[in-house]
């Protein structure tokens, strides 16, 4: 019995390395890696608390998001007074949304998350591009004032929920505080590693974090991250973007079938 436990353990496994290195992939070329990686998890171990699954994909989702970030750091200037005030705000914001997360029962966290991640996957693919805009003259006040609501609001919801908080987050520093796509990009992933890692270090606290799965998935995540930013550059994300869909509405109709029959 024990040895077709680590059997079935070794399988799934398997299949959320595969899982993060395509959610790291994707994400790199499209945007939307965390459609893949959180349902496909939660079909895999359904009888796991909804907060210890969404602590240990924190893992994963940092550290793709360090390697984008870290490439970012060194071709862009960063406003760091403007994202150091962010980046406290949606740190305690996430750590806040977290503890919460882990206080909301199985039963209400799988159809709210099902409703989430479908509306994430329409937005994912029905957004526009953030590449031309006017840049908005705030005064030095307002700025701040709707850098730190922009970091509460989207701080919170990567501690509750997670997928396409980085999304919103370019999108906020384009339409709300007039970043340019590139600057709002490199501001976005400097702000959402601060809420992944409020979001950590609030489950370590509570050990909810399942470091078996969450260390080989982190490694598969930003091996499909390099490969995706690589292949973006030369290829363009056309075909990448059909399959993804493809993928994500299998995915998603799977868990629905999980969560209602």
């Amino acid at each position: 019995m024990g040895f077709l436990i680590h059997i079935m353990e070794t399988y799934i496994i398997i299949l959320l390395c595969v899982a993060a290195f395509f959610a790291g992939f994707v994400d790199a070329i499209v945007g939307g890696g965390g459609l893949i990686q959180t349902p496909v998890a939660l079909i895999l171990m359904p009888n796991l608390a909804v907060s210890s699954i969404i602590g240990s994909l924190k893992i994963p989702a940092f550290s793709g998001t360090s390697f984008a970030a870290n490439q970012y750091l060194k071709k862009v200037d960063m406003n760091w007074k403007l994202l150091s005030i962010m980046s406290v705000v949606a740190f305690a914001s996430a750590f806040l949304g977290s503890h919460l997360l882990t206080k909301v029962h199985n039963d209400f966290m799988k159809p709210l998350l099902l409703v989430v991640l479908t509306l994430i996957a329409i937005y994912t693919f029905t957004k526009k591009n953030f590449g031309i805009h006017q840049a908005k003259e705030h005064t030095v006040k307002r700025q701040f004032l709707l850098a730190v609501s922009m970091s509460i609001v989207l701080g919170f919801y990567d501690g509750f929920i997670g997928p396409g908080t980085g999304s919103f987050l370019v999108l906020g520093f384009v339409s709300v505080l007039g970043f340019d796509f590139l600057h709002a990009s490199a501001n976005a992933k400097m702000v959402n590693l601060a809420t992944n890692f409020g979001s950590i270090c609030l489950f370590v606290l509570k050990g909810k974090i399942i470091w078996a799965f969450a260390i080989p998935m982190a490694i598969c995540n930003a091996a499909g991250g390099w490969i995706g930013a690589k292949l973006a550059i030369k290829k363009g994300n056309g075909f990448i973007r059909v399959f993804f869909l493809i993928v994500v509405i299998g995915t998603l109709i799977r868990f629905g079938y999980d969560v209602f029959f």
